[in-house]
């Protein structure tokens, strides 16, 4: 699945970007073949209360799955990505992220990942998303 050619840096992206200053700055580490990462919110996440928003933890999910592929340098863009959200995550509350490959044709690839309390293992949100080669 790899190229020859490297594609660009994304210090600037907002959920693992490490030059990105207001980004969430997650760190993504491939192993045997999921994407894994951790992210724990704070008040600038709230939606409402103490509840995360959900957009933040869609991003977080939408780039643990990109990471499976970005860091085995293919460049491909989300094209659709449902999401299922299952519990409210809470300012403070730590999640694990996981990313793989569920199936690829083609230019086509599809993808799952899942978010989870580091913290007795419960799913705050699933998903399924397809992503297009470049």
């Amino acid at each position: 699945m790899s190229s020859d050619n490297q594609i660009e840096a994304a210090t600037m992206c907002f959920a693992c970007g490490v030059d990105n200053p207001v980004g969430l700055q997650i760190r993504f580490e491939l192993l045997d073949g999921h994407c894994q990462g951790s992210f724990t919110p704070t008040e600038n996440h709230v939606g409402y209360e103490n509840t995360v928003h959900g957009g933040i933890i869609y991003s977080a999910l939408d780039d643990v799955m990109a990471n499976v592929l970005y860091l085995q340098n293919v460049k491909a863009h989300t094209a659709r990505c449902e999401i299922r959200y299952r519990k409210a995550l809470q300012v403070g509350q730590s999640i694990l992220l996981k990313g793989w490959i569920e199936s690829e044709k083609r230019r086509l690839i599809v993808l799952k990942g899942e978010a989870r309390t580091a913290e007795g293992s419960v799913l705050i949100a699933d998903c399924e998303a397809s992503f297009m080669r470049v």
